[in-house]
């Protein structure tokens, strides 16, 4: 079991940045992977940006240039950092780990949530 938990949302004006946080907690060293989502209203939720280990990283196409993701030393906080940001940004932010398990001799990843974060971007 891991627990995950956002800070850091809140209202910005545009071009300005923010930084969201997410504490991870429980089973740590099984995490694989941690990442961020978001999800307009109206809209499915989309990937922002994952970490893979330290410095494995992957954004999307919306985001790159402006956002990054970071992971602390002891790996048990993951970070997203918001430059530049967008009316088009406003969202619940999302904090997702991936977390193997083992059962009956396979390995399997579970998907972990957070329970979101508010930002919003006026123009």
């Amino acid at each position: 079991q891991v627990q995950l938990v956002e800070s850091g949302g809140g209202l910005v004006q545009a071009v300005r940045s923010l930084i969201l946080s997410c504490a991870a907690s429980g089973s740590i060293l099984r995490i694989n992977a941690l990442g961020w989502y978001r999800q307009a209203p109206g809209k499915q939720r989309e990937l922002v940006a994952t970490i893979v280990g330290g410095s494995s990283t992957n954004y999307a196409d919306s985001v790159k240039g402006r956002f990054t993701i970071s992971r602390d030393n002891a790996r048990t906080t993951v970070y997203l950092q918001m430059n530049t940001l967008k009316p088009e940004d406003t969202a619940v932010y999302y904090c997702h780990a991936d977390v193997r398990r083992l059962s009956s001799g396979r390995w399997y990843l579970d998907d972990y949530w957070g329970q979101g974060t508010q930002v919003t971007v006026s123009s």
